[in-house]
């Protein structure tokens, strides 16, 4: 039941983010004047749906996504009336769009059209949803970072590994130690959970992460630490072990080569582990929070292509699912229902505070994802309103006349090419989903 309860959550969670980006879209294009027919959520068959004013609203069958229909999109074909010169397939799927969009322009929807609008009005109307996905993202990252806190890890030592098992992962530590297996640093050093390292090699600690550099760096190299143990501080030397260690970008997470294996490296462990704790945030401290995680989805983004090879090899072979790769909708279902029915994520509040997070992590994705400038995405939209937007001005100085809109259905190929694409990836990433999930838990 709370697995399902779980997965529930999220799919309202996702219907409302999408309902909302469609809305951003929607409400800006009838203050410009744009008459909008159609405003749905999901697609496929309908499911519900109710006329008020000249707009009809309702959600159908799949919710993957959801649309407004703008009457207008496209511009007629330059030389409207003249003979076509080419007869070529692309110009035919030109023309059929061509076709579509005029078919819904009624007597008086003359100047309603969605391609007579100024360059900015049309960059307004397509960064709407994005917008309003970046603004749900901020308004739970700034009730998460100042009511809950953002974890931190301090530098009070949670654990000191007894020894170290160098026949596995170079940071499995075993407290049940044999004769072959070495002491773990920390544990030479005398460390104890507990105590609080205040200072390595003369720079102050505020966070267990500022250790970090220092000790991978200190390879087989000895490492001056002041220690704070009962109100008492003490110097101890350490020697961290070098060893294969994963190599992590800047926000912690485990880089992957192209075949979904871990990158790795040789350097420094300790063999101890810092506190973590929650830190409320000022509000000061939002806007750079919501930059960095907007920073690392536009890279987790740009790394979709070559993580789909470790997505396809887990799917159809015996790989192992990257915890920080991609997921579709079924992906995120399962990851909101093992959330919800585990008793690893803690308390009843834990968990939904779990969630929301999730929800905004997904509403930052849709923000920097819909901002490619690809058709049929909206940034592939915006894309064409500044190039129409440049060229009125390049013509202008030049004392040329108004080129007029420009051909969008030029680059429907392309859009089609994208959104084929695009279909291709969902449907592997949910078959992967299916057979071989990300598990957040061993």
């Amino acid at each position: 039941m709370l697995y399902l309860i779980g997965v529930l959550i999220v799919v309202l969670g996702v219907g409302a983010s999408i309902a909302l980006h469609e809305i951003g879209h929607l409400v800006p294009a009838k203050r410009f004047g744009v008459r909008v027919p159609q405003y749905m959520v999901g697609f496929g068959p309908k499911v519900w749906s109710t006329k008020r004013g000249e707009t009809e609203y309702g959600i159908k069958a799949i919710p993957l996504g959801g649309y407004i229909r703008m009457i207008g999109m496209f511009p007629p074909r330059p030389g409207e009336g003249e003979r076509v010169s080419s007869t070529g397939r692309f110009t035919q799927l030109r023309d059929e769009a061509r076709g579509q969009s005029m078919e819904e322009i009624r007597p008086g929807d003359e100047d309603r059209v969605f391609y007579k609008l100024s360059t900015p009005k049309k960059i307004t109307v397509m960064l709407g949803g994005p917008l309003m996905n970046l603004l749900i993202a901020a308004i739970v990252l700034t009730g998460l970072a100042t009511l809950h806190g953002v974890s931190v890890t301090s530098a009070k030592l949670s654990s000191v590994s007894q020894c170290v098992d160098t026949t596995q992962a170079a940071q499995s530590s075993k407290t049940e130690c044999t004769a072959e297996m070495p002491i773990a640093p920390a544990n030479a050093a005398g460390l104890k959970p507990g105590d609080t390292v205040v200072s390595m090699n003369g720079v102050a600690l505020q966070t267990w992460d500022d250790a970090r550099a220092l000790i991978r760096g200190s390879a087989d190299k000895p490492l001056t630490m002041v220690v704070e143990r009962d109100g008492q501080r003490r110097t101890v030397t350490a020697t961290p072990m070098a060893t294969t260690l994963p190599v992590y970008d800047k926000y912690g997470i485990p880089k992957t080569n192209t075949d979904g294996t871990y990158k790795t490296e040789t350097a420094g462990f300790l063999g101890a582990a810092g506190t973590p704790v929650l830190v409320k945030q000022p509000v000061s401290a939002v806007p750079g929070i919501i930059g960095e995680q907007i920073s690392q989805t536009a890279g987790v983004i740009l790394n979709i292509p070559q993580k789909m090879v470790g997505v396809a090899k887990a799917a159809f072979g015996e790989g192992e699912r990257d915890i920080n790769g991609p997921i579709s909708v079924v992906g995120v279902g399962r990851v909101a229902g093992e959330v919800a029915s585990a008793d690893d994520f803690g308390s009843t509040s834990d968990k939904v505070i779990t969630l929301v997070a999730l929800l905004g992590s997904l509403n930052l994705a849709l923000f920097v994802f819909n901002l490619i400038p690809l058709l049929p995405l909206d940034g592939g939209h915006v894309a064409g309103a500044l190039w129409e937007g440049l060229k009125r001005r390049a013509f202008k100085l030049a004392g040329k006349a108004d080129p007029g809109p420009v051909d969008v259905t030029k680059a429907l190929p392309l859009a089609y090419a994208v959104a084929s694409l695009l279909i291709v990836m969902s449907v592997l990433l949910m078959y992967a989903d299916i057979v071989n999930p990300v598990r957040l838990r061993g």
